[in-house]
Order: C-alpha cells, then sequence, then structure tokens
C-alpha cells in the first residue's frame, strides 16, 4: 500500500524527463543508507548511478551528516552579497588548493546548470569589457550536454539533443565534431579558426561527453583542444559537473590531460549529494578584467541560494573525505572490476561497444533492439537503480560501492543484455 504522501501528492507532482502519460510510476522511497535506496515497499536497491551522479561517497555518509548537523545549529543561510561567512571562504580556499593550477578565482552558483550560465556570462562579459564586444558568441560540440537552462541549452547539441521544442527560441552556436585523429584536428583547428573573431569561448565536457552519450575521448585530444583554444584566444569552459570529484580517476578530468582551462564549472560531487551547489572557477586574468572603478563592468549575477553555509560546510566535509580516505584508488577498483565483469560483452550479438572509465562503465546496444525505458523496470526486480537510455546502460555508482554490491550491478546489466539481445523463442 502506497504511503498517505504519495497518494495525496501525485496528482500535483511534474517529474522531470517523463512523459506522464506512458511514464511508470515513480517508486515511493523511504530511506537511503550506504549505496543502497530502501523502498517504501521494504525493497532494497543498489544504487548504479549516485543519484544522478552527485552521491560519491554513498548515502548517509555520517562525516557529510555531522556536518550539515553543526552547520545547522550555526546559521542555514545567510544572504552573499556584502556578507562573508567561513564555510563559503575555506571552502573556496580549498576549492582551489585542489583545482586545476592556475585557477583562482570561485564564484558561488546553486545548480550545475546556472554554473554553465555563470562561466557563459563571464566569458561574454571579459571580451566587452576589454573592448571587443564582438566576440560574444560560443563553440560547442556535437553530441554535447551542458545543463536544461538556456544559456546552457544553447550550447548543447540542437539536433541530438533533448532539446528540440526550443530550437526557435535558442541562439545558434556552432557545434563542432570531437576530433579522434590528427586529421580530425586539422580540420577541427580550422573551424575553430572561422569561428574565434566572434567567439568568446569554446565550452566542453572533459574527456566524457555525459548525457550526449557516454562518449570517450582521449586525454591527448583535450590537450589539444586547450592549444588550439590558446592560439586562437578563444576560453575554453571545461564542464566537469559530472566528470569532476573522482568520477573518471582523478579529482578533476582535466588533471588527466595534465590541462588548466579558463573556466570550470563544477556541481554535483561537489557536497557528496547531499545539497545542492555548484561552482565556477576561472583565472586570475578573467578576474582582473572585472576588477575596475567602472561599476558596469562587475558580473551582474546573484542566486539568492549562492555560497549556502550548509552547503558549503557539508561540501568542506567531503573534500575532506577525499583528502583522507583512498576515493580515487576506489574509482581505479571500480574500474577494473566493471571492464573484467561486462568487456565479455563485446561478443554479444548487438552489443556495440563496451568502455570503462574510472567509475564509470557504459555498454553501448543496437538502439533497433534496446529500449531504454522497457529495460528500466526490469533492473528493479534485479534489485538495482538504474536509469539506461537511448541505447545505453551505464554505471555511475558510488565510489564506496563494495565488490558484492558492484557485483550484483554488473550481474544484472548482463542478465538484461542477454535477455534483450538473445530473447528467448527468438
Amino acid at each position: 500500500m502506497l504511503p498517505d504522501w504519495y497518494t495525496q501528492g501525485i496528482d500535483h507532482i511534474w517529474q522531470p524527463y517523463a512523459q506522464a502519460k506512458i511514464a511508470p510510476s515513480p517508486l515511493a522511497v523511504a530511506r537511503t543508507q550506504g549505496c543502497e535506496i530502501i523502498l517504501h515497499d521494504g525493497r532494497h536497491l543498489i544504487d548504479g548511478i549516485s543519484s544522478w551522479w552527485s552521491a560519491v561517497h554513498g548515502h548517509n555518509h555520517p562525516h557529510l551528516l555531522e556536518a550539515a548537523h553543526t552547520q545547522l545549529d550555526v546559521m542555514p543561510h545567510i544572504m552573499f552579497a556584502g556578507l562573508a561567512h567561513e564555510p563559503a571562504y575555506a571552502l573556496a580556499h580549498e576549492l582551489i588548493a585542489i583545482a586545476p593550477q592556475g585557477l583562482q578565482r570561485v564564484f558561488y552558483s546553486d545548480s550545475g546548470s546556472t554554473a554553465v550560465e555563470v562561466a557563459l556570462k563571464i566569458a561574454a562579459q571579459y571580451w566587452v569589457n576589454r573592448g571587443y564586444p564582438e566576440k560574444s558568441g560560443f563553440i560547442c560540440l556535437e553530441h554535447a550536454y551542458h545543463g536544461d537552462t538556456y544559456g546552457a541549452m544553447g550550447v548543447s547539441d540542437p539536433l541530438n539533443g533533448m532539446h528540440h521544442a526550443y530550437l526557435p527560441n535558442l541562439k545558434a552556436h556552432p557545434a563542432l565534431p570531437v576530433p579522434l585523429t590528427e586529421d580530425d584536428l586539422n580540420a577541427w583547428e580550422d573551424a575553430l579558426a572561422r569561428h574565434a573573431p566572434h567567439s568568446a569561448a569554446f565550452i566542453l565536457e572533459p574527456l566524457v561527453q555525459g548525457a550526449g552519450g557516454m562518449r570517450f575521448y582521449p586525454p591527448a585530444m583535450l590537450r589539444a583542444m586547450h592549444d588550439i583554444c590558446q592560439r586562437h584566444h578563444v576560453f575554453m569552459i571545461a564542464d566537469e559537473i559530472m566528470t569532476g570529484f573522482g568520477r573518471l580517476g582523478a579529482m578533476f578530468a582535466c588533471h588527466l590531460a595534465g590541462i588548466t582551462p579558463d573556466i570550470m564549472c563544477i556541481g554535483k560531487g561537489l557536497t557528496g549529494g547531499v545539497m545542492t551547489l555548484a561552482a565556477t572557477l576561472t583565472t586570475e586574468a578573467i578576474y582582473e578584467a572585472f576588477y575596475d572603478d567602472d561599476v558596469m563592468k562587475a558580473l551582474m549575477h546573484g542566486p539568492t541560494f549562492m555560497a549556502n553555509p550548509l552547503a558549503c560546510a557539508v561540501a568542506r566535509a567531503s573534500l575532506q573525505l577525499f583528502a583522507h580516505e583512498p576515493r580515487l584508488a576506489h574509482a581505479h577498483a571500480i574500474e577494473e572490476q566493471c571492464h573484467a565483469s561486462l568487456l565479455p560483452l563485446r561478443d554479444v550479438h548487438g552489443v556495440q561497444d563496451v568502455r570503462c572509465m574510472g567509475a564509470l562503465a557504459v555498454v553501448e546496444l543496437d538502439a533497433t533492439r534496446f529500449n531504454a525505458f522497457a529495460a528500466r523496470p526490469r533492473f528493479v526486480e534485479l534489485g538495482c537503480w538504474l536509469r539506461p537510455y537511448k541505447n545505453l546502460i551505464y554505471l555511475m555508482p558510488p565510489l564506496v560501492i563494495l565488490p558484492e554490491q558492484l557485483e550484483k550491478l554488473t550481474n544484472a546489466v548482463i542478465e538484461v543484455v542477454h535477455d534483450v539481445m538473445n530473447p528467448k523463442g527468438a
């Protein structure tokens, strides 16, 4: 039997990414613990996607909860305009210490999409402040996804993404293919050079394109694109909202390529999935373009809950866990186990690819034979919480997942793939 809160609220809730007329009813959750989601009916599900890629330390980690409780008694929130508080200032210092070298300034916001919006505004206004207002456009990648707000939608793939309904209202920005060879790279530089005189920045998801298809590309190509942007005076914005905080086996994906972007966006794992918080980091050179006697050269942006003390305190506790527990080693162990378990699926007819990087594993299937929405309930039956989409089944578990829990996830993936690709009676 469903709880009263569920039956009373179901007719008033608008769910994300769902066609309510045909989507299955959402599952009622009673509580979370570690790597598990406990449903109202008593079933336990292994969280295979870290609550939308954010719960890097698992759910209800005592160190994070203690930080929240302590800060709650002191100051749960205060506006950040004209006022300062320890959690935000201390966190900024700690973020700069672990960020790619050269990033020096932190602008807080309240979600990943907002962090992207801030990055775009910073990049565009920089050139206005420096006397180059014509450099107002942006360059993105094909299959990119940077969020659901308007600016973020504008630099996401307009043709292969999910925002078709808004195309008439979005400013068109060039979307370049991800270069994978030297010839690709030469063509990529030619294309960027054509757009550079009118472009403020190039934005990308470093090493892995997430919602656009979990597409991987090598660190060498990220380095090359960074160098090209530098040569042509186009800022690089690294959207590390998904890839940051250990997901790919380093604190940030840019570390794996040895680059420092001009602007970097972070969120999701920033608070270990406990609170909503995001930030946009920039170099001191960019900040200096806004540092002026002219008030009109200031960055006019300020979300109400930016630098929320409660969220900042939890984020600091999350960074302490990264400093004192072997999270990056955990990510590498997840990669090894997923690779060993899932790689044999490449031999299954209809499986197009299996790829792993850090604590991310992807099985790509024949789109004509795989229905992601139909597969989701099957994973629940197998005791797993996974959300396959398009032609992909992916795992992005908490970094603290136990080997036996991860084995349950990979076994479920193997079972579903075999059932779909080799159905009985076919």
